[in-house]
């Protein structure tokens, strides 16, 4: 089962994706609603929601047809890093311009016993679906990073799972640590969606099968797969430390790093269109533009 949330005319709408690929649309107004009633119900959201599809309209038209937004609005995105060997490595590259002599600050986060944890989004920077993310204008080195996202509740229970794209500049992570938030916060350098799948549905999240492939004037210039099975840190591992003297929202997503990497000479450029497919979830796909061209674009569009 997987919800999703899109906009018709001037209203957003929930809907609900069932396994044989039909598509309802719901009453209520938000995936955390949902959950919070199953709960009082006494059962999962999954078979709460089966429950309630049978009196709700079907929808005509297939969900990537529609006008998708969020599929949640998340309070807060946070993200986990360093939790893949192939990002332990391409992290080490940025910060030793490529010598890999000596152990760095990377190295010993992916062995040590706390993960590296950052803010990533609000609801207001983060996008979804079909909307444009932005590369920044001080930045001559940047990529999406695939990851998969943990939907949270206060609790730290995880309700779901969805795409997410951690937009980051590697140069400036590279020239100093310290320039993590300016690395990986501006507008628009947030994607999630396109469904969340109700995680009672997913059978075992170590076993998703993750792509990401980048299109520029209709040429594939990237594409790169893996799998979750990859993970160094195990997914209540990562939101024990996320919650530990902290206090979470309903609907917080944590994205849990990335292990697909673009080669280290490749760097986003406008128009590029971005593709990141986790296997039961469904594909982002979202087209890169320099953060001055946002506006003249939003008009044509």
């Amino acid at each position: 089962m997987r919800i999703f949330r899109y906009r018709d005319h001037s209203r957003t709408y929930l809907g609900a994706l069932t396994e044989d690929g039909t598509a309802y649309r719901l009453e209520e107004p938000d995936l955390m609603t949902l959950v919070g009633n199953a709960r009082k119900a006494g059962s999962s959201t999954a078979e709460y929601v089966g429950g309630l599809l049978p009196s709700r309209p079907l929808l005509e038209s297939p969900p990537e047809t529609l006008d998708l937004a969020t599929p949640l609005e998340a309070p807060e995105v946070w993200a986990a890093g360093v939790t893949y060997q192939r990002s332990r490595e391409a992290r080490n590259y940025e910060a030793t311009a490529g010598r890999q002599d000596a152990d760095t600050f990377y190295d010993k986060v992916y062995d040590a016993e706390r993960p590296e944890l950052f803010m990533k989004s609000t609801a207001a920077r983060t996008v979804g679906p079909g909307e444009f993310v932005c590369i920044r204008s001080d930045s001559s080195w940047q990529v999406p990073e695939a990851e998969l996202g943990l939907v949270l509740d206060r609790s730290g229970a995880i309700v779901g799972y969805t795409a997410g794209n951690d937009m980051s500049c590697r140069d400036i992570e590279g020239e100093n640590p310290l320039y993590l938030p300016q690395a990986k916060i501006w507008k628009r350098s947030c994607a999630i969606g396109p469904f969340v799948r109700l995680a009672e549905t997913v059978k075992d999240p170590y076993a998703l099968a993750i792509a990401c492939r980048i299109y520029r004037g209709g040429e594939k210039v990237v594409d790169e797969t893996a799998n979750t099975g990859q993970l160094k840190r195990r997914l209540e591992e990562l939101v024990g430390f996320l919650k530990r003297d902290n206090e979470l929202y309903d609907g917080t997503v944590l994205l849990t790093g990335t292990c697909l990497v673009p080669p280290n000479q490749f760097t986003l450029a406008s128009g590029d269109r971005i593709e990141i497919e986790i296997e039961g979830i469904g594909t982002l796909i979202n087209t890169a533009i320099y953060t001055h061209e946002l506006d003249a674009a939003l008009i044509e569009g």
